[in-house]
């Protein structure tokens, strides 16, 4: 893959590599970022933002350009939401030739029905809607990357066509399916640790605790906990192991 938009900012090591979830971009963690304090990496994934697309999406074709992109020889911590946790387990593995310290999924759903895999295959097959103003489309852009009440969109999850505006995201992205997580966290060549918040509707306690050893469960926190509330995040992650 070509081009990849990477974000990157403070100092100090180990580096730690932030991964979004479906539909957003790396501005997520902006919140997150302004707390730590040691180097980080934050990039647009594939298909998303200002980063370029693949021509078939599948978590391995995208750990494995993330990977392409990321400093050789580095080891680093890699924290994940939703897809990008999956992805962060995926890294850990050894497989793509970068060294995890540490690996922190977030909010990954670990249990899929055969109506939500249909869903999603349907939404990789729609064509990309364009709106009248970028005021509607941003309002689409939260809605599918289910930042709605907890933060601006970011301009760079939309673009500009001839007739309006259009989400920059490729909907080609919800065709990669159900994650084997089961299959990646016994592949794991480092510690993982899975979040989920209390009260998230796509990842419940009792899913991710059924599945993994390490599980922390935010009380009062959703499925965008990392946007919520990223400062017990922070906290977490250091009391649990650190970085």
């Amino acid at each position: 893959m070509d081009t990849l938009r990477v974000r990157t900012g403070g100092a100090g090591g180990p580096t730690v590599l932030l991964l979004h979830g479906l539909g957003a971009t790396g501005a997520v963690w902006d919140g997150f970022t302004e707390r730590l304090d040691r180097r980080w990496i934050a990039p647009d994934l594939p298909g998303h933002g200002r980063s370029g697309r693949l021509k078939r999406y599948s978590f391995g074709a995208m750990a494995g350009a993330v990977a392409e992109h990321l400093p050789a020889g580095e080891p680093v911590t890699v924290i994940g939401h939703s897809l990008g946790g999956v992805l962060a387990v995926a890294l850990a593995s050894g497989w793509y030739g970068v060294e995890v310290r540490r690996a922190v999924a977030v909010g990954v759903k670990v249990e899929w029905t055969d109506d939500e895999l249909a869903g999603a295959a349907a939404m990789a097959q729609r064509p990309v809607k364009v709106f009248g103003s970028k005021e509607e489309a941003a309002q689409r852009y939260l809605k599918v990357s289910g930042l709605g009440g907890l933060m601006p969109a970011d301009p760079d999850g939309l673009a500009t066509t001839g007739d309006g505006w259009r989400l920059a995201l490729d909907p080609a992205t919800f065709a990669v399916g159900r994650p084997d997580m089961r299959g990646l966290l016994a592949a794991a060549k480092c510690p993982v640790l899975m979040v989920t918040g209390e009260n998230d509707p796509m990842s419940s306690p009792e899913q991710v605790r059924a599945l993994a050893e390490h599980v922390e469960v935010l009380p009062g926190l959703g499925h965008n906990l990392h946007v919520e509330d990223p400062g017990t995040l922070m906290d977490v992650i250091t009391r649990t192991g650190g970085w």
